[in-house]
């Protein structure tokens, strides 16, 4: 099974070349790879202390930026790798200035996995969530390289419970200790004969209750609210769009509503405006105008949402309508924010606990929408449950970076 795996990766990469003349994104995927090794060779030496973390992407990354930041702190002599699988968490972090070293992460070949951990000849290794990649796991195992997995999550659907799955559940071997967020997934894994388990939780949550120590403050979000009511629509999709026009070109003027798409291109970006009746200012067009004016603010840019979210008075979080599903609930939840989502988010633990606690409310029509946003508005004592709920979950649930590093050493 191992050849037919090793078979595989190796006809991806061929075809991968190919689909890179028509796709930008697997351009990227292709062409960020083809100098790491010589990246490597110039950034790290033989005789380097060096830590390794590997996220398949965005969220992996922010998922274990507690942990490499403690790591960090811990072992300040060593030199810090942080590689990417996809480009959408390389090209966002790719300037991070947490790793002394970011690259893409090779294809997971027996030649690249070999020359990888010869030149990063890591002292312990992280990979964050998930993505285990078998010839990596072989060498570390070789090696005996204290190799640890955070914030895991397993599931009936992957490769190590099935019937087929035996060279899968054989790398597991590589890893010294599991992580996992959950009474469920050590379970789980322990039903195939790993004891190596600690429940640690999600780090997400110490992730964002961080965000409260840092300033949050945008001036021009401030000049827009005008201390009026504010609702912040996050990471939204087109179906999450159209439900959302439809309740804020029905709603009273003094409610304000910010909108930061998932998709920010052109094209998306005037789709959405042309649905909307109220005054409407994109982010590109802020300058030099009067913000409070305005009823609805698009932001057409990205990496602001965290900070916006802290104006909002209650937030939507896109993705709902679509799959995989949600997006990220953890940050307004840390601001004590009141949450609206779409239906489908049955695949996020977090999101599936702050339904069953009442401070996420899923809607599925317009209907359902009005009368949630409606009550939030206008029923203090509703608000205010719904905001102490979402607050307590992220105290509550914060201290698996704690956790980790009890063990670690």
């Amino acid at each position: 099974m191992l050849f037919l795996y090793n078979l595989v990766i190796s006809i991806a990469g061929f075809f991968l070349k190919i689909v890179a003349l028509f796709s930008p994104k697997i351009k990227l995927f292709v062409e960020g790879r083809k100098n790491v090794f010589s990246i490597l060779e110039e950034k790290i030496k033989p005789s380097d202390k060096t830590i390794w973390f590997h996220s398949a992407s965005l969220g992996e990354y922010e998922q274990g930026l507690p942990v490499i930041e403690k790591i960090k702190e811990k072992y300040p002599s060593h030199k810090i790798i942080v590689t990417f699988f996809s480009p959408s968490g390389y090209e966002v972090r790719k300037n991070n200035t947490v790793a002394d070293v970011t690259i893409y992460l090779p294809l997971d070949s027996k030649s690249n996995a070999k020359r990888f951990l010869k030149l990063v000849h890591p002292e312990f290794v992280f990979f964050i969530k998930y993505e285990f990649w078998l010839n990596y796991l072989k060498e570390l195992e070789k090696s005996k390289t204290p190799t640890y997995l955070i914030s895991g999550i397993f599931r009936d659907s992957q490769m190590f419970f099935k019937w087929y799955g035996g060279f899968y559940r054989n790398a597991l071997k590589a890893f010294t200790y599991f992580f996992v967020q959950n009474e469920s997934s050590k379970q789980k894994i322990e039903t195939i004969g790993f004891n190596n388990v600690i429940i640690s939780g999600d780090t997400r949550f110490d992730r964002v209750a961080a965000i409260l120590e840092r300033d949050n403050t945008l001036d021009y979000i401030e000049n827009f609210k005008n201390d009026q009511p504010t609702i912040v629509i996050g990471s939204s999709w087109p179906k999450d769009e159209a439900l959302i026009a439809e309740y804020i070109n029905q709603a009273p003027d003094n409610v304000k509503f910010i909108i930061a798409p998932h998709n920010i291109k052109t094209d998306q970006i005037a789709a959405l405006k042309s649905l909307l009746t109220k005054s409407t200012i994109l982010y590109s067009e802020k300058e030099e105008k009067n913000l409070s004016n305005y009823n609805v603010f698009i932001i057409d840019t990205i990496g602001l949402l965290t900070k916006i979210y802290s104006y909002a008075t209650i937030a939507y979080v896109g993705g709902g309508f679509g799959n995989p599903g949600i997006h990220n609930i953890l940050e307004p939840a840390t601001f004590g924010i009141p949450i609206v989502i779409g239906p489908n988010f049955a695949n996020f633990a977090e999101a599936v606990s702050l339904v069953e606690l009442e401070g996420c409310m899923p809607v599925s029509t317009f209907n359902e929408l009005k009368t949630v946003f409606d009550r939030l508005l206008n029923d203090a004592i509703f608000f205010k449950e719904k905001s102490k709920i979402c607050k307590s979950f992220i105290q509550e649930n914060k201290g698996a970076t704690d956790t980790i590093m009890r063990i670690v050493s």
